[in-house]
């Protein structure tokens, strides 16, 4: 006599609509030119909104000028070759920063996240040096180092390293400990352990520490600029500011504003080539 079959062992067909979802859900999401057209759409309601609000004399010109005489002044520093300058050596100073910063940043946060005594030693004094704002150690920059490009540098360099340190030292410490199990089953040594498991697992919150970093490193070169140069994007600002040339003090504003996006999306494309091994939420 047959035994009758159980409800539970019986496999359900999987439903279409279901499965399509899931696909969805699980595919990546690559560039769409409805998105950019999306994320454009609030600034060019909001530059309409002031330019007709300018031209209607609701604002003064002298305090707020329109978008149309904010690019004539483009314009005319784009014919008179100075912003080609001013923008090279700002660039200069912000990769080389970010790169100091950043490097060290990654390696100490390496060293802390994987050794406790290494913790115990360097991490309450980082966390103090952290808190200290940019501004507060500027005067003692120009005094050790001078008005020079090394005072500059070395203080993009401390804005950009605590970003990196931390993010890496969180993402190290919240690997998984099941990883761990899984080294051993497989036999991984200590490298492969790293290289394979640990690292890996970190690298969402390394990639974050490093669009913090470039973020901070631009506001560690606007610091650099208005406290003590004669040429960068900051100086030109300063400078501007001084002869009451608004239109010129926006001018260097946006091409903070467009620049430090830039180096953001990189850095976001970077997170979907390098993290498309995960199965996030996308919204």
């Amino acid at each position: 006599m047959s035994q009758p079959t159980k409800a539970w062992a019986v496999p359900l067909p999987a439903d279409p609509a279901v499965k399509a979802r899931k696909g969805r859900t699980t595919r990546k999401e690559g560039y769409k030119p409805g998105g950019f057209l999306l994320g454009a759409l609030f600034p060019a309601a909001l530059l309409i909104f002031w330019q007709l609000a300018g031209d209607r004399g609701i604002v003064s010109p002298n305090l707020l000028p329109t978008p149309y005489d904010i690019g004539l002044a483009f314009r005319d520093l784009i014919r008179s070759g100075e912003i080609f300058g001013h923008l090279r050596i700002s660039l200069y100073r912000v990769l080389v920063g970010f790169l100091i910063g950043g490097t060290f940043g990654l390696l100490f946060g390496i060293a802390v996240g994987f050794f406790r005594k290494v913790e115990q030693t360097l991490d309450p004094s980082f966390q103090m040096i952290r808190m200290i704002p940019h501004l507060a150690v500027t005067p003692l920059f120009i005094l050790w180092f001078g008005f020079g490009e090394l005072s500059k540098i070395l203080l993009i360099a401390k804005g950009a390293f605590f970003p990196i340190y931390v993010n890496t030292f969180l993402g190290i410490r919240g690997a998984d400990n099941k990883l761990f199990e899984v080294a051993r089953v497989l036999q991984f040594n200590r490298y492969q352990q790293i290289v394979k498991l640990i690292l890996p697992s970190a690298l969402p919150n390394i990639l974050l520490g490093v669009r913090l970093s470039i973020g901070v490193a631009w506001l560690g070169l606007v610091v650099a600029e208005l406290m003590g140069s004669s040429e960068g994007i900051g100086y030109l600002i300063l400078d501007a500011r001084q002869f009451s040339q608004t239109t010129v003090v926006f001018v260097g504003i946006i091409i903070f504003a467009v620049f430090g996006k830039i180096t953001d999306s990189i850095v976001r494309f970077l997170e979907r080539k390098l993290l498309r091994w995960r199965d996030s939420f996308s919204g």
